[in-house]
């Protein structure tokens, strides 16, 4: 028998733990019904009928209607949307600056890492959701119009999380660019003539983003949280425009009336997504963990 052991891909180690099949399906049953919301919604999503205000699930409306008669569901998929835009758009961002910062810091070292990992020590001081209260409340809430192109407060939210996203994603990255800038390959690169940026891209970044994807995929779901709690206070997505947040905050005086699914719907939606997220960057961390398959051939030899 072969002592080489082959160890599986990425996606098969995934597929093989509960917690990243159970992740995969939520997370992407959420982006499906985001994509898909024109077409599968049975109703329009703003559309008032008072004569069918607070009517429970039902054969006509499959989770009820809120307080003006509008179709929850039809309301929770189109609130898929600016969830999950806000969330990934966010990463996005955040990945750009905090990767950007995180890379240089860790290969050049010295003075820049020193000054830049401080100052992105002195972001992640301040916590994300009073921040952002703070400054929506200052811009406050509506469409900004830079030239001929209108951004929605959705746009606003994504940049002012990505821009707290760059911290932890920085900080990730810094360590793992660390130990790669130290390594045999790098030096060897360097007495080949090979440029920095040909360096840093080309093989110390794709080295450092295991556990770099896996921070990202953990930050979605902060991203939907932060979202849904703004959009809860009334300064994330406008209404009429359906969002989890905001439909939690409509459901607040029915709780203890009787219409039960008016909370229920939303609440199991965000619960759902994030709970997703975090399974899935749970299976990626163990999937991406390039120690998790050492040791298991021999004590399997000796189990055997």
């Amino acid at each position: 028998m072969s002592d080489t052991v082959r160890r599986p891909g990425t996606l098969s180690a995934l597929l093989r733990r509960p917690a990243g099949l159970v992740g995969g399906a939520l997370v992407t049953a959420v982006v499906l019904a985001a994509l898909l919301a024109p077409w599968i919604a049975p109703a329009d999503p703003i559309a008032v009928d008072l004569a069918a205000k607070l009517q429970p699930p039902g054969v006509v409306h499959w989770l009820g209607t809120d307080q003006t008669g509008r179709d929850l569901l039809s309301r929770i998929l189109w609130g898929a949307r600016p969830s999950l835009s806000v969330g990934v758009v966010a990463v996005l961002i955040g990945l750009l600056g905090g990767c950007g910062i995180g890379l240089t810091a860790g290969y050049y070292r010295g003075i820049w890492a020193q000054l830049s990992m401080r100052v992105m020590d002195g972001f992640a001081s301040i916590p994300l959701l009073i921040w952002a209260i703070a400054v929506i409340g200052i811009v406050g809430v509506g469409p900004v119009q830079i030239g001929a192109v209108q951004f929605p407060n959705e746009a606003k939210l994504a940049l002012l999380i990505g821009l707290f996203y760059m911290p932890p994603l920085a900080r990730v990255t810094y360590g793992s660019a660390l130990g790669e800038a130290a390594s045999d390959y790098v030096r060897a690169r360097q007495s080949q003539g090979a440029g920095d940026l040909t360096i840093l891209f080309g093989d110390v970044l794709p080295n450092c983003l295991s556990p770099v994807i896996v921070q990202a995929t953990l930050l979605v779901a902060v991203g939907i949280v932060v979202e849904a709690s703004l959009s809860f206070i009334g300064l994330g997505v406008e209404p009429p425009n359906p969002s989890w947040g905001s439909m939690l905050a409509d459901a607040r005086g029915f709780v203890f009336t009787g219409q039960w699914w008016m909370s229920v719907g939303p609440g199991a939606a965000i619960s759902a997504s994030v709970i997703g997220f975090n399974l899935l960057g749970d299976a990626l961390r163990d999937a991406l963990d390039p120690r998790r398959s050492v040791g298991s051939p021999a004590i399997s030899g000796l189990l055997g």
